[in-house]
């Protein structure tokens, strides 16, 4: 692809790593731009810090599709196609994807999951490391596929578990190495389309 890839970050919620993600794209040699922010839910915190940055950030409201996602989706879907999107980075986007939108995005659609997958998907990545008497935890950037967390593993980084660590401790330290594993790993990413 000539030029810069365009990415959409959808999110959900304060949008930590979608911030990473800007700040990435603004290096000059950056393969990527973030041409788009798009939450779920009209309070979303990163919607106000993307539109600070100059960033186009759209609210497609999840609430009035009720319990029809695919038609939620397929309104996402149309704005992004409208905007020319080529590439989707999941940031903390809390819905699970039905087959339309996974399938739409079929191979151009990456997630960062807060674990060591294919160890610990879905929720409460940490507390459940710790439970379980792991000695290292860490983050993931995979493509998005059917299965919740099941996707081609595109990079990962590794963080020690260390004695009295919480689930809060222990987040702290591996969204640091999200932030740099996120931007990184898209980058190589979008260079090989």
């Amino acid at each position: 692809m000539a030029g810069k890839t365009k990415v959409a970050v959808l999110i959900s919620g304060r949008g930590s790593n979608m911030e990473a993600l800007v700040r990435a794209a603004k290096a000059e040699d950056c393969p990527f731009e973030i041409a788009l922010v798009l939450a779920n839910k009209p309070d979303a915190g990163g919607l106000a810090t993307a539109a600070a940055e100059g960033i186009e950030a759209l609210c497609v409201d999840q609430k009035p599709f009720g319990k029809d996602r695919e038609a939620h989706e397929r309104a996402i879907d149309a704005a992004l196609r409208e905007r020319g999107v080529q590439v989707i980075a999941l940031a903390g986007y809390m819905r699970i994807l039905t087959s339309f939108l996974v399938d739409a995005w079929e191979g151009r659609m990456l997630n960062i999951h807060p674990s060591l997958l294919p160890a610990y998907p879905g929720l409460d990545t940490h507390a459940r490391a710790i439970a379980a008497g792991e000695a290292v935890a860490g983050c993931t950037v995979h493509l998005v596929t059917a299965g919740v967390d099941e996707g081609p593993i595109l990079g990962q980084a590794r963080v020690p578990i260390l004695p009295g660590d919480d689930d809060h401790s222990l987040s702290a330290r591996v969204l640091e190495q999200e932030h740099k594993l996120y931007a990184a790993t898209l980058a190589k990413f979008v260079g090989t389309l």
